[in-house]
C-alpha cells in the first residue's frame, strides 16, 4: 500500500489546555500538530513553515489573530486558516473571513467539529478549483446546467437543494455538521433552534433517496450528515 504524507498543521493558541485538545483531537486524526503560544511566533513560522493547515486563535500575546491572518494573506502566504475565537457575534465572524480566514468557529466547540471543519478546507484546496461536474455513485449534478440526475433519471431541485446537495457532494464521505451546513447553504450564523436543515433535508431525502435505491444522505447520530455509499 501507498504511504500517504502526513499533513502537518499549525496550531496557534495561548491558552494550554484548548491547545493540547485541538492537538489530540487532529492526531488522532493523522495529523501532525505544532503548537505555538505566541502571535509574533506563529507568524513567523506559518509564513516559514510548510504547513497544511493553521488553526489560529483570534486573541493572543504577541500580535492577536486578526493581524496575523491579514499579514500573512498580504504575503501571499495561501494556507488553509480556521480561525478559533470566543468572540462570537456576527461582526467579529465577518471580520475575521475578511481578514482572510477561510472559516471561523466559535469557543467553546466540540473537538470533532473542529477537525471536521479542517478536513474539508483539505479537502476544498486539494480539489481544482473550477469543477463544472460533480458524481457520487449514481448522482451526477451538472453545475452549468444546473441539472441532476440519479440513475439517469432528472430530479427536479428548488434552489436551496441544490445548493445542499452541491455542499454534500464536494464533501462526500465527510461528516458535516448542522452549523457548517447551514453556515455553507444559507450563510449566516448558525440557529441551533432552527429546523431549516431537517426540512430541506428531509425533502431531498424524497427526491434522492427513493426506496428502490442504495440511499446516499446519512444522518450521523450526534453530529450532523454524511453523503455517499456505505460499505
Amino acid at each position: 500500500m501507498p504511504n500517504h504524507p502526513v499533513l502537518r498543521v499549525l496550531t496557534i493558541e495561548d491558552d494550554p489546555i484548548t491547545a493540547e485538545e485541538i492537538a489530540a483531537e487532529l492526531s488522532s486524526h493523522g495529523f501532525s500538530v505544532e503548537i505555538v503560544g505566541d502571535g509574533n511566533v506563529g507568524f513567523d513560522k506559518a509564513r516559514n513553515g510548510n504547513y497544511d493547515a493553521i488553526t489560529l486563535d483570534r486573541m493572543l500575546p504577541g500580535m492577536d489573530g486578526l493581524s496575523l491572518i491579514t499579514r500573512l494573506r498580504a504575503l501571499g502566504v495561501d494556507t488553509p486558516v480556521l480561525m478559533i475565537s470566543a468572540l462570537s457575534d456576527v461582526d467579529e465572524r465577518v471580520r475575521g473571513l475578511r481578514a482572510g480566514g477561510d472559516d471561523y468557529l466559535t469557543k467553546p466547540f466540540a473537538s470533532d467539529e473542529m477537525s471536521a471543519r479542517l478536513e474539508v478546507l483539505l479537502r476544498r484546496r486539494q480539489s481544482p478549483a473550477l469543477v463544472l461536474k460533480l458524481r457520487v455513485a449514481d448522482l451526477d449534478m451538472d453545475l452549468v446546467e444546473r441539472c441532476v440526475r440519479r440513475n439517469g433519471v432528472i430530479l427536479d431541485l428548488k434552489a436551496t437543494e441544490f445548493r445542499l446537495l452541491e455542499f454534500m457532494l464536494r464533501n462526500s464521505g465527510q461528516t458535516l455538521t448542522r452549523s457548517m451546513i447551514f453556515e455553507a447553504v444559507w450563510g449566516y450564523h448558525f440557529d441551533p433552534y432552527t429546523n431549516l436543515i431537517e426540512v430541506h433535508m428531509g425533502r431531498l431525502r424524497k427526491k434522492i433517496d427513493t426506496p428502490d435505491l442504495v440511499p446516499l444522505i446519512h444522518t450521523v447520530r450526534g453530529s450532523g450528515y454524511m453523503f455517499g455509499v456505505r460499505s
